[in-house]
């Protein structure tokens, strides 16, 4: 039996990831399931950034997914290698994923925002054997294959007479899978960290993660064949990939891809395709309260919620939100590790409820953990810690990745004690009916330690951001030679009118001295990752001038 249907870290309520029901042994099986029975039903719509439409059947869709499948079979893919894609929010993204599962290949996503250093890494250390790249990318991916001899193809079917689209349609689709054939344990992704220091890791995803993840959030959120979703976020990375298009397509509803997000297409969207739910990131809520954007009453055509995790919400942020709108935020936490989603907020609590545990604990709750896996709080030595106070959030179960990709001593540190060690601390609050909250206060390696003290960077966030003037902002923790560390805020003014003496004022209010901002640095904006995690190691060199300080009260 495959060590990845056995490692303790991906065995849950005493459940081993082989003894997981599975709707399909393999991505292949759904496939064929899904053309028989959904044919020429809607898939997906894909929509550019001039707003132009391009539909896509269940039938056309997957006929041109295998078509793909064949053309990398012909160029030598086996089950098993690996598929570098080039590229961005598109079908034929979607298209190649797919491919490269009903083959039992694994597709290596490239972020395409990210410097050219970071490229060339990730090129160079997956062992893949091709790239399938987009023409406007060729450039920099030659450049990071460099003398390697990998095979890199043009993909771009935007212009019907590419090279790329004729060799599709003179391939046959390639056949189905036997009924035998299983492929839960087999790599189907690799999603690369978007940490802020060293090599980034390749995380390792395997076919049953994307049904054990895939099929829970499906249940959690009620999407059924009749549902819409939309996607606006990138699909280079697991949440555009598993929340949108993997979810969905698992049980026979339909998506609408969007290349970009845009402040002024989004409500419009959601209204006249009659969306039912969307995935966002923090950042896009504050970018449609900034934008003003008009919600068109799409509460009234369907439109249920939005999921929102992926990076640090705020009380604030969510209350201005809700509060705007009228549309639920449906909170949840994961990681890439845990393939997407882990946790989430019930969709059944009431208004008062949902408000409460929005709002009355300090930070926006994570939820309750999703049936396919377990989560809990630990200290240091892989002990957990009285329900309330603060640990590392630790997860087991299914949804959890095979490991990082050659990287013995990052998985045993991740996989220590028998559980998926997340580095993000939080701690849990038990309501009424016994179910677990969860909560995040941030990474435990950006834990500001001053005087020995460990401050948790979201809880002074959510000062910073009510202070008067600050449009947005962030706390950093600073080199002090006083006491080791001290606290900075970075902000995004309001206007021109901000006064940096108000906002220490105000978190000196709400706020004990020590972990209180004792210096306000201006920015144009904040730094993030393209999922909207912030990167706050890169920015402590803006406060250096304050080393040698010891600010008193």
């Amino acid at each position: 039996m495959n060590s990845s249907s056995t490692h303790p870290a991906r065995s849950s309520y005493g459940r081993q990831a082989h003894e997981v029901p599975q709707s399909h042994l393999c991505w292949g099986h759904l496939m064929r399931f899904n053309h028989a029975t959904y044919m020429e039903k809607p898939w997906m719509e894909y929509v550019n950034e001039g707003g132009e439409r391009t539909a896509w059947s269940y039938s056309a869709f997957i006929d041109v997914s295998r078509r793909c499948a064949t053309h990398l079979s012909t160029r030598g893919v086996v089950r098993g290698d690996r598929v570098v894609i080039a590229g961005h929010n598109h079908p034929d993204t979607i298209i190649a994923y797919f491919a490269c599962w009903l083959i039992g290949a694994c597709a290596v996503p490239l972020n395409m925002t990210e410097d050219d250093q970071r490229i060339e890494y990730i090129v160079n250390n997956c062992n893949a054997n091709i790239v399938l790249c987009r023409s406007e990318y060729r450039t920099r991916l030659d450049a990071a294959v460099g003398n390697s001899g990998l095979d890199i193809v043009d993909v771009d079917t935007d212009s019907g007479n590419s090279r790329y689209y004729a060799a599709l349609r003179e391939c046959e689709p390639l056949a189905w899978p036997d009924d035998e054939t299983d492929m839960r344990w087999d790599d189907c992704m690799i999603v690369y960290t978007s940490g802020t220091t060293g090599a980034p890791k390749g995380v390792v995803l395997i076919q049953q993660n994307l049904f054990a993840d895939g099929e829970d959030i499906a249940r959690w959120h009620g999407i059924t064949n009749d549902q819409k979703m939309m996607c606006v976020l990138p699909i280079h990375h697991v949440n555009g990939t598993i929340v949108t298009h993997v979810t969905p397509f698992i049980v026979g509803a339909s998506v609408v891809l969007h290349r970009k997000f845009s402040v002024h297409r989004f409500f419009s969207s959601i209204k006249n395709k009659q969306v039912n739910v969307v995935s966002v990131v923090p950042t896009l809520l504050a970018l449609l309260l900034e934008g003003k954007a008009d919600s068109l009453d799409v509460q009234k055509n369907g439109f249920r919620h939005i999921i929102c995790g992926a990076g640090p919400l705020t009380c604030e942020l969510a209350e201005r939100f809700e509060s705007t709108y009228d549309i639920p935020i449906m909170h949840g936490y994961g990681l890439s590790e845990t393939t997407c989603y882990s946790c989430f907020l019930p969709t059944d609590l009431t208004a008062e409820e949902h408000r409460s545990w929005m709002q009355d604990h300090g930070f926006p709750s994570i939820g309750v953990a999703i049936p396919s896996n377990e989560m809990a709080i630990h200290d240091d030595q892989g002990q957990a810690v009285t329900d309330g106070d603060r640990g590392e959030i630790v997860i087991r179960g299914a949804n959890v990745m095979r490991g990082y990709d050659g990287n013995e001593k990052a998985n045993s540190e991740a996989f220590a004690f028998g559980w998926f060690r997340s580095g993000d601390e939080g701690f849990r609050i038990a309501d009424s009916q016994g179910r677990f909250f969860y909560f995040i206060t941030g990474r435990i390696k950006e834990l500001i330690i001053r005087g020995g003290v460990n401050l948790a960077p979201l809880e002074i966030d959510e000062v910073i951001n009510r202070a008067p003037g600050v449009k947005a902002g962030i706390c950093v923790g600073f080199e002090n030679n006083m006491y080791g560390e001290e606290v900075g805020a970075l902000i995004v003014p309001l206007d021109g009118t901000t006064d940096m003496a108000s906002i220490l004022a105000f978190c000196r209010a709400n706020l004990p001295f020590h972990k209180c901002p004792k210096v306000v640095v201006v920015t144009n904006e904040l730094p993030v990752t393209s999922t909207g995690k912030y990167q706050r190691n890169k920015v402590k060199h803006l406060f250096s001038e304050w080393k040698d300080v010891q600010f008193r009260k």
